[in-house]
């Protein structure tokens, strides 16, 4: 998905992720980037995008390492969908109660 066309990106935030690491480090030109997103939404797919490429261009070179994780490139979203509990619908959402 093409982050940096208008009808793609949901907020101006998202567009902006366009990038993703590749210029803070001036190497727009050195790579090509193809990627494969499924599930969540278009900030969570851009969110997941920039910390996959970030990771790859450690993996790379350690040398990037440093400008990366100042920036908040190599920091992962650690929320996740929570369990479902027993006796609920949902993971809080309970069934309609009636006292009688």
């Amino acid at each position: 998905m093409d982050f940096s066309d208008e009808d793609n990106a949901p907020r101006k935030s998202t567009k902006s992720r366009g990038g993703f690491g590749l210029k803070k480090l001036k190497s727009t030109n050195r790579f090509k980037v193809t990627v494969v997103v499924h599930g969540g939404g278009k900030s969570g797919q851009a969110g997941a995008i920039k910390h996959g490429i970030a990771r790859t261009l450690v993996d790379f070179d350690q040398n990037f390492r440093k400008k990366l994780k100042k920036s908040g490139y190599l920091t992962r979203d650690p929320r996740a969908k929570e369990r479902r509990k027993y006796g609920l619908k949902k993971a809080r959402k309970a069934p309609r109660w009636a006292k009688r």
